[in-house]
Formats: structure tokens, sequence, C-alpha cells
């Protein structure tokens, strides 16, 4: 225990190295998100690198999030000469409050001109800073010479302050005085570990994430053992030094275990408040794979590495606490209680009903794509799962009957307690994409790769709407029971249809959303173009979480990212049949022919009907490959040449993407059929049984 947390500034450290004043007004900004005072950054400066360097840090980081997906870091030494030749360790306030980075190399949709270089990093203080090797890491946000947000952290950090501001709202008319109400998050995280040796053979791996052929194995997940089976020895020690990792840099990760696919395991963490949960989820992938490397592996984040198998995504577990550590969505047993999660929960459901495709714009990626709806993973429609009791109770307070439950008495909110009801009340539902589960909602349709930020924007921002919406309802009114039974029952009324607790693979749900009138976007071209819609950009600008400016960046950015991405794959597909695949087929049709050649000659009578249809199939294949690779090349000329990032990336979407999948049918097929010496890369056996 005494390893978790020891290369961490968090709290048991601050109090031992400042003094009790500075402590004080730190844990004062941390909490209420009140200003620091600059006397009180200059001795947590010099306090944090005596520690640091006590730890083995020479250099020292501004560590945030840019637009690209990852972090970025820019080291600076402690190192300061001296006049009399030597040298000191030197650790301003300035140096840990504020840092320039050149904004115009990070993707900045058009916010940032190519020559406007200016970009500040701002230090986030309510985020621990910690060191990894010999530099003290201190978590910032991002952004442009005259203010714009150029990364994850500044709208997250937005959106919270947003929330906390109309929840206080809330939580006031129900004379609770807590200081300060705040999302957390605990973010599960999938992910496939391969053989590097083997991983490093697969181009399309390497430049894609994905494996763009591959002819499905004889054994796959069909015999579900690999779920929750036992660990294999060198994944264990990969584990192992993962947590280890992990923990002396504070990051609480709890369970971990083999996932459904071969190959494939999962990371959870311990919950924890949603900025610090993000900034701990990058670091959970970086050191998953720098960790992996050590130990002779590749750890794949790809939502769809592998075809015909499970992908990998993330659970987004998200709820809301107090300052003094109430879940807000855990029922309780008091009609005060009772009523005040009641409302907190209408108001997720509220938000969600009405932001369902900004919730969606929120996880969509050229990657998640090919994950979303394949019967491993959420539908690309949203909806709510609360399982059939906590149904039936709202059901029971729109229409005033008794519940089932609950004998005789009608459910009058802030009078009639609610029937007893445990965390476990409901089986969970894995088709959903937003389940209720407890107390706590589970967002499943987040990709692997993903950061988590974009997600929780999104739901931090949408709830603190509903919550603005109800506190502007309730406020000033003089029976406050009966304004907030009559609010509870319209809301049940009018956001129940985001309510389906059936299973979101049947077909038949498709057609039930589409008379429900919740939206199918199944693709991330289809759903980006949301992003600007009115009720969208008003929802941010209104709790300045985003300007319209910084949305069309976003949009920009996203567009032009998944265009970019299927390209890559597109000119790696092309290349790898032309150059690879092809060639391997024409081998292995010689080596044939001139066995059929041999046998007929040495033995006229001989059977060569192997040699004759497979060579047959062969060219046939290899002429409709030949043809298939042709028409990609063309396709791929086409999406140059248009401007128009949404149009182009339609026509990835509609045109490119289905000429490489056709590719990929034929070449898959002929994996089958040509022989392992002349098949030019590893197989699916090969890299999903790689690690034994």
């Amino acid at each position: 225990m005494d390893m978790y947390g020891a290369n961490v500034f968090n709290d048991y450290t601050m109090k031992r190295r400042l003094p009790p004043d500075t402590y004080t007004a730190l844990r004062k900004t941390m909490q209420d998100g009140s200003k620091l005072d600059n006397s009180v950054a200059v001795v947590v400066a010099e306090a944090m690198k005596d520690w640091a360097i006590e730890l083995g840090a020479t250099h020292y980081t501004h560590w945030f999030q840019p637009m690209t997906g990852i972090t970025a870091e820019k080291h600076e030494s402690f190192f300061t000469p001296t006049a009399d030749g030597r040298g000191s360790a030197k650790f301003s306030e300035t140096a840990l409050t504020q840092g320039e980075a050149d904004a115009s190399s990070f993707p900045s949709g058009g916010l940032r001109a190519t020559f406007e270089a200016r970009g500040y990093t701002a230090w986030d203080p309510t985020s621990y800073a910690f060191v990894r090797g010999n530099t003290l890491y201190i978590p910032t946000a991002f952004c442009s010479y005259s203010g714009e947000a150029l990364d994850e952290k500044t709208p997250l950090l937005r959106s919270m302050q947003a929330l906390n501001k109309e929840a206080l709202r809330i939580m006031k008319l129900f004379g609770n005085d807590t200081k300060s109400v705040k999302p957390t998050v605990g973010a599960e995280q999938e992910y496939f570990l391969i053989d590097k040796a083997i991983f490093e053979k697969r181009k399309d791996l390497v430049y894609t994430g994905r494996t763009l052929f591959g002819a499905k194995p004889p054994k796959g997940q069909e015999l579900d053992d690999q779920y929750f089976g036992a660990i294999k020895p060198r994944v264990r020690a990969y584990m192992k030094s993962l947590d280890e990792a992990l923990w002396k840099i504070g990051v609480p990760v709890k369970t971990e275990h083999n996932e459904t696919a071969p190959a494939q395991h999962e990371l959870a963490p311990m919950f924890t408040t949603t900025n610090i949960a993000t900034d701990h989820n990058q670091l959970i992938m970086e050191i998953m794979q720098s960790t992996a490397k050590e130990h002779g592996m590749i750890c794949v984040l790809h939502e769809k590495p592998f075809g015909g198998i499970n992908g990998s995504g993330k659970h987004n577990n998200w709820s809301l606490s107090t300052s003094e550590g109430t879940n807000l969505l855990d029922p309780g047993e008091t009609p005060h209680e009772n009523a005040q999660f009641l409302l907190f929960l209408l108001a997720v459901i509220k938000a969600v009903d009405e932001y369902q495709d900004l919730l969606r714009i929120s996880t969509a990626s050229a990657g998640n794509d090919h994950r979303l709806g394949a019967e491993e993973a959420p539908p690309a429609i949203i909806s709510v799962f609360l399982g059939d009791e906590l149904m039936a109770i709202l059901d029971a307070i729109e229409s005033d009957e008794p519940y089932a439950r609950g004998g005789d008495a009608m459910m009058k909110i802030g009078v009639t307690v609610l029937p007893s009801f445990p965390k476990d009340t409901s089986d969970r539902n894995r088709t959903s994409p937003f389940a209720f589960t407890g107390n706590k909602f589970e967002f499943r349709m987040v990709g692997a790769n993903m950061s988590i930020a974009k997600a929780n924007i999104v739901l931090n921002t949408a709830v603190a709407e509903s919550l603005r919406q109800f506190a502007d309802t309730l406020e000033d009114e003089p029976d406050f029971n009966a304004a907030l039974q009559a609010l509870i029952k319209r809301t049940i009324r009018e956001h129940k249809r985001i309510i389906f607790n059936g299973n979101g693979y049947d077909d038949a749900w498709t057609q039930e959303a589409k008379k429900r009138g919740l939206l199918n976007l199944p693709t991330t071209p289809d759903a980006l173009p949301y992003m600007l819609h009115d009720k969208n950009v008003e929802l941010f600008e209104r709790h300045k979480v985003f300007t319209k400016n910084e949305l069309c960046a976003r949009l920009e950015i996203r567009l032009e990212n998944y265009c970019s991405l299927l390209n890559i794959e597109a000119v790696t597909m092309y290349k790898l049949a032309k150059k690879d695949i092809l060639s391997a087929a024409a081998a292995f049709t010689r080596e044939l022919s001139e066995t059929a050649a041999a046998k007929q000659k040495f033995l006229p009578e001989a059977d060569c009907s192997y040699e004759r249809d497979t060579i047959l199939r062969l060219s046939e294949l290899s002429a409709e490959l030949h043809k298939k690779v042709s028409q990609l090349y063309s396709c791929l000329g086409f999406a140059e040449g248009k401007k128009d990032e949404l149009t182009k990336a339609h026509y990835f979407k509609d045109a490119v993407l289905p000429k490489m999948e056709a590719m990929r049918e034929i070449a898959d097929e002929l994996e089958s059929m040509i022989a392992r010496n002349h098949w030019p890369f590893p197989t699916y056996g090969d890299l999903l049984f790689s690690v034994r």
C-alpha cells in the first residue's frame, strides 16, 4: 500500500510539504474552484520542485490534451546556470501556473492561422501533479492567445462548472447547503495484447491500428472460454507491471480480467472526479502501451482491430456527488431523498432525450463506426435502460396509479417513500447505450481509444441544462411539493420515449425507435453535422462551455480526421493488395502450375483436379482483386479532389469503404486458398493466439 500515490503530489504529500495556510488555500481552490492567489502558487511551486527532485526528477512538463485524441508534453529542465559557473534548480510560480506551446502545430480547426503560433497552458490545480521517470508532470489546460479552447480539458472544466452551478440551485430548493456538486466517473478500458514480433509483420495494424485483411480462424470466441478465464502468465506479468506503474502515480485501478475475444482484456479503475478520471484514463492508455512493449507485446486500442470478433470500447460510468460524498443518483430511504433522487434521475433522462445527437457525436469516429451495433456493443440509436422496477415506479407516478409493491398508496412526491430499491433490483442490459445501474449511469458507446472528455462534456452540459430548467420552474413556487410532483409527472410524460428496456440488437427496435422519433445516426458523417444545430449551439453557449467558433473548429477537425484515417486505411490496403497479396497469389499459382505439369509429365493419368480447380479460382479471384485495386485507386483520386470536408467524408463512407470491403472479401478467400508459406502476413490465428 506504500506504493499507491508514492509519485503524486497528493493531499497526503501537500499536508506534509506545505505550510498550513498554503495547504488550506490550495484545498479551497481544489474543492470549490476559487481563484488561487499568486503568493500561494509561489510556495506550492517551491515545495513541488523539492519533492519532485527527491524522486529523481530533473525536468518538468505541462501535460495537456490537445484535439489530437492523445496527450502532449514539452519537457523543461529545472537547471539554471549560476554566476560562478555552476548550476541550481529553479521552478517559479509562473513556470508552475503557465506555459507556452506552439499552437499552430496542433489541430485548431481554423481557430488559429498557421502564422499565429502562441498557445498557453494553464495549471489545473484540481488534478494532482505527478512524477514519471525523470519528469514532473503538471496537468494543464491549453488555450489560444485569444482565449479559445484548443484542448479537451478546458471545455470539460467549463461543463463541470456549469453542472455545479445548476445542481446547487436544485440542492438549495431541497434545503441542502452542500458546497459543490461534481460529476464522477469510472471508465472501464478494453484492449488487445498481441506479440510484438508478430504485430510488426502486419503493416495494416502498424499503420492503421486494425487489420484490413484477415480470414476468420477456426477458433474465435465461439466457446466463450476467454471471458473471465484464467489469465495467462505472460499477461499476468504485464498486468502486474501495469498495476504498479499506475498505482505509483495515483491511478486507482481496481479490476482486471480477460474479455470476450481471444487476446482481449479489460482494466477498470475506481470512481473519481470527472476531470481527474479523464486524466487517469489518458494515463492508463499511454502506460498500457508503453508497458506492453517492455513485455514484448503491443497493446491495441483500436475499436475494431479484428473482423468477426468483438471490438473494444470503454464504459463511461457517470454519477453525481456532493462535496460531502452523497451520491445524488442513490435513491435514499426518506421522502426527501426520494424526491431529490427522482428529480436528478429525470434530469439525466431529459438530457439524453433532448441531446441524443450530441451524445452520439461524442462517440463518433471511423473506428467506432465498425463497432457500434455489431452485436457486441450498443446500437447507434441512443436509448436509456432503467429496468422494469424503476420504470414501473415512473409509470405509477405519471398515471397517479398505485405502484404494485407499494400497496394502495399513491406515490406523492415529498410524502410517500419509494419502495425499497436495492442497487441490483434489475438485470443489466448489455445492449443499452445508456443504462442506469443502481446509483450511476453507464454510457457504453465510447470507443476504446477515445478520450472520455467528449462524452462527459456533453453529459455534464446537457444535465446542467435540464437542472437549469427545473430550477427556473420550481424557484419561488409557494407549494414546492405540488410543483415538484407536477414537474416530475410532466418530465416523465415528455421524455419516456427515450426509455427502452428491451433488446437493442433486435431489428424491431430500429423500427420502434423510428416511430418514437429517436435518431439513428449509424456513421460519423451522419452524426457530425448535428453539432451545429441551433439547439446545440445555444446549449453550449448558454453554459459557456463552447462558443460557436469553437464548435465549428471541432466539427472541421473531426471531419478532417475521419477522412484522413480512411485515406490512410485505403492507401495501406491498396499497397498491401497490389504488392503482397496479388504477388502471393501469382507465386502460388505458378507453383501449382509447375506441380501439375510435373505430375502430368511423370504420370499422365494422374488426377490434377486440385491444381486445375485451384488455379482457376485463384486466377478468377486475382483478376477480380486486381480490378478492385484499380477501382479503389480511382476512388482515392476522386476523394482528393473534393474540397468540402463533409462531402469528402460522405464520399469515403459511400464510395471508398464499400470498395475496401469488397477487396477484403476477395483477399480473405485468397488467404484461405494460398499455401501458408506463400501468404505474406501472419494470420488471425497467429495474432490472436500469439501471447501464451
